[in-house]
């Protein structure tokens, strides 16, 4: 399984200057993958079809940690959180949720829901905008927010702040084993699709076009609790939305308040056979959290 390195301290600049000299192409945005939950994380990644793979397609991000992950002009894909996982030394292992294949690098594979999921089409040039949304068509399993930064005029936050494990209907949802995330707690909240496997549900046979596809009873609870997150199949009037961006910062648990563990950037390559993967991370990236969440809340209700 991949190490995380600490042996050294760096400034931000020289993060970014490391990845610079040590993967001279070009690209054109950075994702920012911030864990601000209480317990670790196992972020994965998948690209959608005729863009190549990030640099890392899944890895291990503790309590207050961060890594930046440089993409390419034109890259399409999902970005997600796994919870509850455990890995052997060759990456083989399970996640309680988002699971993708039994890896700790998914290589292809997406994410088994019920997981939220981080979605993205780059521009391929200067004027071509970014596409980007939160969904939760295929259930959800973290709160999780998408933050534009070195924007080119007016963007938006999007995401689901909420935590809708809590409120989820007992018909939808996912009760874990042993753990941080477990203890018999639920975990995940399934989509209706998924639970039930019907048409109207699935947006599918002839309800797959959104004029017979309309939101249903679960379909609500999820768009009543995150106003700005695909909800269902044919949400996309309110939850697609464009930006031109350097950055983009995908926070996980935004609310919970956890702190960075120090004030030290460091940075960590992700490594197999001794190759750097390239990616960076540092320890701070995460904002208090008072100042974190009325940034949240500020560019998501207004």
């Amino acid at each position: 399984m991949p190490s995380w390195k600490h042996g050294f301290c760096l400034s931000w600049n020289l993060s970014i200057l490391f990845i610079f000299v040590a993967f001279p192409y070009a690209f054109a945005n950075i994702f920012t993958v911030i864990n601000n939950c209480p317990y670790t994380i196992w972020p994965g990644t998948l690209a959608g079809s005729g863009t190549p793979p990030l640099p890392t397609t899944g890895f291990q991000l503790d309590a207050g940690q961060s890594v930046s992950i440089p993409s390419t002009p034109g890259w399409s894909g999902r970005i997600w959180a796994r919870t509850g996982c455990t890995f052997d030394t060759t990456g083989v292992g399970t996640c309680l949720t988002g699971d993708c294949g039994g890896r700790l690098e998914c290589a292809g594979n997406g994410a088994a829901p019920p997981t939220s999921l981080f979605e993205i089409t780059l521009g391929k040039g200067d004027d071509d905008k970014d596409f980007y949304d939160v969904s939760l068509v295929d259930g959800y399993n973290l709160p999780i927010v998408a933050l534009p930064r070195e924007v080119y005029g007016r963007c938006n936050a999007t995401g689901c702040v909420s935590d809708l494990n809590m409120g989820c209907p007992r018909e939808l949802q996912v009760v874990g084993g042993g753990g941080i995330e477990g203890g018999g707690t639920v975990i995940a909240c399934k989509s209706a699709c998924e639970a039930f496997g019907l048409d109207q549900y699935c947006c599918s046979g002839q309800f797959s076009n959104p004029n017979t596809c309309q939101p249903s009873f679960y379909s609500t609870i999820f768009k009543r609790a995150c106003p700005r997150a695909y909800s269902y199949a044919y949400d996309d009037g309110t939850s697609t939305f464009t930006c031109k961006a350097n950055e983009y910062a995908i926070i996980f648990c935004p609310y919970s308040g956890v702190r960075r563990p120090n004030d030290a950037s460091t940075v960590a390559s992700v490594r197999k056979n001794n190759k750097s993967r390239l990616t960076t991370s540092s320890g701070t990236a995460l904002l208090p959290f008072p100042v974190l969440t009325l940034v949240i809340l500020f560019n998501l209700y207004f």
